[in-house]
């Protein structure tokens, strides 16, 4: 296995971390120069591409990479992958398999309902749209390529360095309340074991990378708050409370997305099921920061 990633930021450096020891090679690109050595400290040959214009050396890098993971946000105008160095992986010899790290945004909002992948995708917002198009796209690209592209719609990301801990010992934690409203999350590390799974496995199709229990955002921050033995922040009318036009619009998205296919097509069992589980686990390890 000769792994590439396309945006080795969060997500990617812990999929660098699942897969050490059993890659033969990993290499990675990030918009940075002040990054690239946080990606070779995590064992990731590194790159610069900032969309814009091919990246040096990622052409070489791609002829012999097996497995290559997208996990750039699209633009407007398309892909920066697909634009930039879709002709290197259409050429690429040892390509075997594709991931395109996508969001469950693709769905819209479905009123609390439960979705599962074969639910209609309505999307509300523009970025949700766009993401929804280059999903096409690269599921166009992996038929003509011959080789599986697994899409995998990832709930909101969090873990060490991003979670309720970090946001009520910086004082920005919120309680918003909005009746019924509810969201999915993942586990950063979850994403890797999932994405190795479906590498390993050689699988395509479309998952939800999610946890088992859509729940209410303050839930979430007053069970941090607990674990710290700290009082959680008093609770907020969503209607009233001032938020930016981009915090506002996840809240107008509410459904209940379910994650049996991991299980069932992978024969992933999360680590993570929900938030209690995670939070406690990082707390107890003092992995949190």
């Amino acid at each position: 296995m000769r792994l590439f990633i396309f945006g080795a930021g969060y997500s990617g450096l812990a999929l660098a971390r699942r897969l050490a020891g059993t890659a033969e090679w990993i290499g990675g690109t990030t918009r940075h120069d002040a990054r690239l050595g946080a990606l070779r400290d995590a064992g990731i040959e590194p790159f610069l591409f900032d969309g814009t214009q091919a990246g040096a050396g990622v052409s070489a890098a791609l002829q012999r990479a097996t497995h290559v993971v997208m996990s750039i946000a699209p633009e407007p105008a398309g892909d920066p992958v697909l634009i930039h160095h879709g002709a290197d992986l259409a050429s690429a010899p040892a390509l075997d398999w594709l991931g395109y790290w996508s969001t469950i945004g693709v769905y819209g909002d479905h009123g609390g309902a439960h979705v599962d992948e074969t639910a209609e995708c309505r999307p509300v917002s523009a970025r949700s749209k766009l993401r929804l198009e280059i999903e096409q796209a690269w599921q166009a690209f992996a038929a003509a390529r011959g080789v599986p592209v697994a899409v995998m719609r990832l709930a909101g990301i969090y873990g060490p360095g991003r979670n309720a801990f970090v946001k009520l010992a910086e004082g920005t934690a919120r309680r918003l309340v909005k009746p019924g409203q509810v969201f999915n999350r993942i586990h950063v590390d979850d994403i890797a074991t999932v994405t190795a799974a479906a590498m390993e496995r050689r699988v395509g199709g479309i998952f939800n990378v999610c946890d088992d229990e859509p729940a209410p955002p303050q839930d979430v921050i007053a069970y941090a708050a607990g674990l710290m033995g700290v009082p959680p922040p008093p609770e907020q009318d969503f209607a009233t409370a001032d938020l930016s036009p981009m915090a506002r619009s996840f809240y107008g998205e509410n459904k209940r997305c379910r994650n049996g296919k991991l299980n069932a097509d992978l024969g992933v069992t999360l680590a993570h099921p929900t938030y209690r589980e995670a939070h406690a686990a990082m707390w107890a390890a003092g992995d949190w920061r």
